[in-house]
């Protein structure tokens, strides 16, 4: 399984550079290569749509490290949208992640 999140901004030139690197801190966190891809962006009324979407090596460490203690959330694909979500804030991003595919 590879979860699919969709993330929005209304600054997509420089969100997507704090985006590649927080993900690019996530990869060597987990010890993984190739950890994430990022889709092609779309506009529409003055925002940004992309999505990212986590290999499943990296979606194994994630779950299995306990990095998602503490993620809010009842199912575990809420926990780990949650947990992205608040790992790319601590990188100073400010978009928006809808869980499309889990």
């Amino acid at each position: 399984m590879r979860p699919l999140f969709q993330l929005s901004t209304r600054s997509y030139d420089e969100e997507i550079e704090l985006i590649k690197k927080a993900m690019t801190d996530l990869e060597n966190i987990c010890n993984v290569k190739n950890g994430y891809e990022i889709g092609t962006p779309s506009s529409t009324a003055g925002w940004t749509f992309f999505n990212i979407q986590l290999s499943a090596e990296m979606l194994d460490v994630i779950e299995k490290s306990g990095m998602m203690k503490g993620a809010i959330g009842y199912r575990i694909e809420e926990q780990l949208k949650n947990f992205l979500g608040h790992f790319l804030e601590s990188h100073g991003s400010n978009v928006r992640i809808k869980k499309i595919n889990y």
